[in-house]
């Protein structure tokens, strides 16, 4: 167990009367654990209170105890919430949003006495504030997203697909320590007005934009970022855009310090895109908390309710989406320091046309 990441838990945990939590997210029983396992349809259960915990886990993940830990094991013939419906505490039960349905149901009926409530806060609230070694890690995660980024942008030629640069991004990321393959974003002239375009057939034609957003977890931390470039050529129009949203990323990114309302920063963004006559087209909030998850809190929009403080990190990706023409998205990774921000990105942003 990390105690540190405990301890602090158990704090929120305090300040929300929380006497008890089940933590069943993946990230989170690692987060505190150091155990990363993907249940899948069993069930995974890590129960806090402010004085002990414990893992109920399957037999076939494969776990062992750790120091400070108790591992609680059930097989698959067994009913798997029964030994924790032994143990909890009557009254309130902070429980897991992600917690299925089936397993929460299964609970209630072994024990007429709880009553369950919304308990991911205390794990989420102390995940946003990223210690040393997450810092460290998200770093390292953003550098190789810079590398994977500049030999995409290279690979940009006449009769290139879309699904090409997605298959290259792919396979520097398994080189350089990515865990796992995900759906990047690749998209070409008209195909980059849909913000979530996934890689298709389509080739490279003169004039394009040339959206890449790419995203993976490298070493159990995500990398975030986008760039827009244009092949052979860019009109006006396209130049235009793309000066609107690099001055909303620059903007936020300057407005960020402790104490700054995430909401603010949105609005900062924002504005410059409204002032170039295209704020009905910036249509997403401004950005997400990223580290163990790609999306994770805090949320960096109009309706965040989050306050900048050290030790966060989050995205910062103003867009614009001209519907059947193109789009343009610039998207950098920040962490939040005592006197300011830290870009990890560290590509070039001015505008780039690929000859």
């Amino acid at each position: 167990m990390n105690e540190q990441r405990l301890n602090r838990v158990r704090r929120l945990m305090e300040e929300q009367g929380l006497e008890q939590i089940v933590v069943s997210a993946a990230a989170s029983v690692y987060y505190l654990t150091g155990l990363w396992v993907s249940p899948m349809e069993r069930m995974l259960a890590l129960y806090i209170t402010r004085k002990d915990c414990a893992l109920y886990a399957n037999e076939l993940f494969g776990l062992e105890a750790r120091p400070g830990l108790e591992l609680i094991l059930h097989g698959d013939s067994d009913d798997p919430t029964a030994q924790l419906a032994r143990r909890l505490l009557p009254g309130k039960l902070g429980v897991d949003k992600f917690w299925p349905s089936k397993f929460l149901i299964s609970l209630l009926e072994a024990r007429g006495d709880i009553v369950p409530v919304q308990g991911s806060d205390p794990v989420d609230q102390a995940r946003m504030y990223k210690d040393a070694q997450e810092i460290e890690a998200i770093r390292h995660a953003s550098q190789v997203n810079d590398m994977v980024m500049e030999q995409a942008v290279l690979a940009l030629k006449e009769g290139v697909q879309e699904q090409e640069i997605a298959a290259l991004a792919e396979e520097l990321y398994r080189r350089n320590g990515g865990d796992r393959g995900e759906g990047l974003i690749v998209s070409f002239g008209a195909n980059c007005a849909d913000p979530h375009h996934g890689p298709s057939d389509a080739v490279i034609a003169p004039g394009d934009s040339v959206v890449l957003d790419f995203f993976t977890p490298i070493q159990r931390y995500w990398c975030d970022m986008t760039r827009t470039v244009f092949f052979r050529q860019a009109d006006q129009e396209q130049r235009r855009v793309y000066q609107a949203v690099l001055e909303a990323n620059l903007a936020a990114e300057a407005l960020l310090r402790p104490g700054v309302p995430m909401s603010q920063v949105d609005q900062a963004a924002r504005q410059m895109i409204e002032q170039a006559g295209y704020g009905p087209y910036f249509t997403h909030r401004l950005g997400h908390g990223c580290g163990l998850e790609c999306h994770e809190p805090p949320d960096n929009s109009a309706a965040s309710q989050a306050v900048a403080q050290p030790g966060m990190v989050f995205s910062v990706e103003p867009g614009v989406y001209l519907p059947g023409r193109f789009g343009v998205r610039i998207e950098d990774l920040v962490l939040v320091t005592e006197d300011g921000c830290e870009v990890l990105n560290k590509l070039p942003k001015d505008l780039q046309i690929i000859e």
